[in-house]
């Protein structure tokens, strides 16, 4: 009796032992045979790893930009974010026509390339007359192209659509659409928009001048341009705010120049009087 009782004591002792090791014989295979599974430790911070992120990667290629798509960034080789100094030399035209038009709270500047007085090219073969080129403290944010009369006589606005979007690509006609292209509050000036061409950061706009029969084009940088009618709004806003003062200082200094100029004349004519 006693020695069957020590077999089965024997016996359930053996299986005891042996039961962890064939526990884990039976699992550990599948932990590590499984395809793409992931490590307890990673499953139990809630972490991914590396392989499983790259593999999302390689499954989602991002696309390249599409090829072929018009250059909005230039104007005959002028760069929207050129400095002042590349723009003058390449147009050939001296750093002393340069016009302050504010000095603050940011710079803005114009220079006017007057293409039919340029030597290199020919005021008959030109249909551009004149391009103001406007900067933002010192960069080309603005190009304001006036067509010849002469070379533009007759042009439908068809023509010229169809002239322009065989560089900048396909127009569109907005209606009741109206650029403005003045620096300043004297000649706050706007034309109303016959054909577009633009994307996110660059609009080319077509208008008909007001002042006389021809054809023109504003084409400006989206980010700069909106910076720099901030500045120049602030700047008319400064202007007006200080016209009284600079108009007192005004008078004051015309006021002196005028008293000394006749204690001048008091001095010689009172060296020089006779009865």
């Amino acid at each position: 009796m006693i020695s069957a009782r020590k077999v089965v004591v024997s016996v359930m002792g053996a299986v005891l032992v042996s039961a962890p090791l064939m526990l884990c014989e039976s699992v550990q295979p599948s932990v590590v045979t499984m395809p793409g599974a992931q490590p307890r430790a990673v499953i139990e911070l809630g972490l991914q790893p590396r392989r499983g992120f790259d593999s999302l990667m390689e499954a989602v290629p991002v696309s390249p930009p599409p090829m072929g798509l018009p250059d909005l960034s230039r104007y005959r080789g002028f760069q929207f974010g050129e400095t002042l100094q590349a723009v003058a030399k390449q147009a050939g035209v001296d750093l002393a026509e340069v016009k302050l038009i504010h000095a603050r709270p940011a710079v803005i500047q114009e220079l006017e390339w007057p293409i039919w007085l340029s030597g290199g090219s020919s005021p008959h073969t030109d249909a551009v007359r004149t391009v103001l080129f406007s900067f933002y403290n010192g960069e080309l944010f603005r190009i304001l192209v006036s067509y010849d009369r002469d070379e533009t006589k007759g042009l439908t606005t068809e023509d010229m659509i169809d002239a322009i979007s065989a560089t900048y690509g396909t127009a569109s006609q907005p209606t009741n659409l109206a650029v403005g292209f003045s620096s300043t509050q004297v000649y706050n000036d706007s034309e109303t928009v016959l054909a577009r061409w633009g994307n996110s950061q660059y609009s080319f706009n077509l208008f008909h001048s007001s002042y006389q029969p021809t054809f023109g084009m504003l084409a400006f940088s989206k980010t700069l341009d909106a910076l720099a009618r901030a500045a120049t709004a602030e700047a008319i806003r400064l202007d007006a705010q200080e016209a009284p003062q600079r108009e007192m200082e005004r008078q004051n200094n015309e006021d002196k120049t005028n008293r000394e100029l006749l204690e001048k004349a008091r001095q010689l004519n009172k060296r020089n009087f006779h009865l």
